[in-house]
């Protein structure tokens, strides 16, 4: 279902791209997160995936290679960038520009973000500050 703007709609695709997103965890980990929430913001997809780390990503962070596990993380979703990215642009009908992914090891965290293309130039789904010229600031 396309992303419409009506509490409803956000909230539908919201929960889409919530189970795509951790049913792509799981099949691609062998194991999903405990936790996730999808926030649909403007232009800006944010999901927050809690407590996804496998045993041995967990072992690896437990005896200081944590930065190890950032780079399997971070090659691996460059890899999945196509798959996710298709999770959201089904679920809300809209094109991502730019995807961005980040893990926190303490607390066991991950960040999936999503750029869309703009839907049009006035948009109230979210609270928004804009710094015109953050060089002037």
């Amino acid at each position: 279902m396309p992303y419409e703007g009506t509490r409803s709609t956000q909230r539908d695709a919201a929960a889409t791209v919530t189970r795509a997103l951790v049913s792509l965890h799981k099949q691609f980990y062998g194991k999903g997160p405990v936790r996730a929430k999808t926030f649909l913001v403007d232009d800006t997809v944010l999901c927050i995936l809690e407590g996804g780390f496998t045993v041995v990503e967990r072992t690896l962070i437990e005896v200081g290679r944590a930065p190890a596990v950032h780079e399997i993380r971070t090659s691996f979703q460059a890899a999945m960038r196509d798959q996710f990215t298709e999770v959201v642009e089904t679920a809300l009908g809209r094109r991502v520009r730019a995807y961005m992914s980040q893990v926190h090891t303490d607390p066991d965290v991950a960040v999936e973000l999503f750029l869309l293309e703009p839907e049009s130039a006035e948009s109230d789904a979210g609270i928004m500050f804009e710094l015109e010229d953050p060089g002037a600031a």
